[in-house]
């Protein structure tokens, strides 16, 4: 008769040795919120509903599965991740990819599938590390819902001792559209790039780290007409191109970025200071700035944009208490402003007009897995010509965050 104790044995512990390395982790946002006034528009969670100006809402609910192999040198070759995210809403998938590690020079990996694009700060912040309860508008409307479809090379050396281990370079291609649409729908690609510097320590207590980003990408082009920016009778003013060479051409999308993080040690924990700044060209229509997440059947317009958070930090009494200031701004037209806007003939809408948010709060780390958050925003829009926002709109919201985490 044969033994097959020792076969089952070493399986046993096999499968044990496997599923140690999976991780799982997760978090959840349930949230009360205020608004100026009903129906109010906004990037503090989505617009409020026309009858209404105050909502409880489950803003996330996280559920992520890590995966990692490790070789017999205890060094790691293959992870997996997988994220959900659950709401009121739905569920949907939030990441999806698989990363393949390097280990002869122990520098270099691989990422495939469904994840945050490598430009700039914070995007790529958790929401679950992020101090204040949202993405700046900008972040927002650019970036939107921060993943996309590509892969990507990175830099980053791993042995501890290794001159060049507070660099880390990302470059990769990606469809361009995000998650906003079901599939990729032209054949332009974004080239996406990092050079980073990890938290550097200039002295004992104060840290340094930061980085340029750069996207090269396009769309193409759905019909004939495509709309820029000139000088005309009424001013600047979009000018249209009808070409008909301009059926499937490429239409840009280009930006450049930097990004810059301080942390100074206090007796109370620490000073924090962080700042962003992107500019470039975006492609999008005459109503909207954001990517379009489907080939839409209208025009292109093509606008120059910019825009920037600073977002200062301070722990107070102890690292439990923390209060946080703002201020971040995003201006989707930088050859019209004010007055301009709206003009007849210039062929303006409210997505050209500037928005600036001045936010601040208090975070309390009540433990390890329950963080609450108090938090006003103060928007403002520019003064235009345009019916309905002459003046600036009633849109502050105030927002009572619990933070769940395990």
């Amino acid at each position: 008769m044969i033994d097959t104790t020792k076969d089952m044995g070493r399986g046993m512990l096999s499968m044990f040795k496997r599923f140690d390395h999976i991780r799982i982790g997760g978090y959840m946002q349930p949230q009360y919120q205020f608004a100026s006034e009903k129906g109010a528009k906004g990037y503090s969670g989505g617009d409020f509903s026309p009858k209404s100006n105050n909502r409880f809402m489950l803003r996330r609910g996280r559920v992520r599965f890590d995966y990692m192999h490790f070789n017999e040198m205890d060094q790691p070759t293959v992870q997996f991740a997988i994220q959900f995210d659950g709401t009121e809403r739905g569920v949907n998938i939030r990441d999806l990819w698989g990363r393949v590690f390097e280990n002869k020079w122990q520098m270099f990996m691989v990422t495939g599938g469904m994840f945050a694009r490598p430009f700039g700060y914070e995007i790529n912040l958790s929401s679950s590390d992020r101090e204040a309860p949202e993405r700046g508008r900008m972040s927002q409307i650019l970036m939107r819902t921060e993943r996309d479809l590509g892969a990507m090379v990175s830099f980053e050396p791993r042995e501890k001792n290794h001159p060049l281990r507070y660099l880390k370079i990302d470059i990769g291609a990606f469809n361009g559209q995000g998650l906003t649409g079901p599939a990729e729908y032209d054949s332009y690609k974004d080239i996406i790039a990092h050079i980073g510097l990890k938290p550097y320590p200039l002295t004992k207590k104060l840290t340094l780290s930061g980085g340029v980003s750069m996207l090269r990408g396009g769309l193409a082009n759905p019909t004939k007409y495509i709309y820029k920016m000139g000088d005309g009778a009424a001013g600047k003013q979009f000018l249209v191109d009808s070409s008909e060479d301009n059926v499937d051409s490429r239409t840009p999308r280009e930006y450049g970025g930097a990004d810059m993080q301080w942390k100074y040690k206090t007796g109370w924990g620490n000073t924090e200071l962080r700042g962003e700044y992107w500019f470039g060209k975006q492609t999008g229509t005459k109503n909207s700035t954001e990517t379009p997440g489907t080939l839409p059947n209208e025009p292109f317009y093509i606008r120059k944009f910019s825009g920037a958070f600073i977002c200062f930090l301070q722990h107070i009494v102890n690292t439990s208490n923390q209060l946080v200031v703002k201020y971040d701004w995003y201006d989707p037209n930088t050859s019209v402003s004010g007055k301009n806007i709206g003009k007849e003939g210039t062929q303006f809408t409210p997505a050209d007009i500037k928005y600036s948010t001045l936010g601040f709060g208090y975070v309390r780390y009540i433990n390890q897995n329950l963080k609450l958050f108090l938090w006003y925003d103060r928007v403002t829009n520019e003064s235009t010509s345009l019916k309905g926002y002459t003046e600036d709109l009633p849109d502050d919201v105030f927002t009572c965050r619990l933070q769940f985490r395990f």
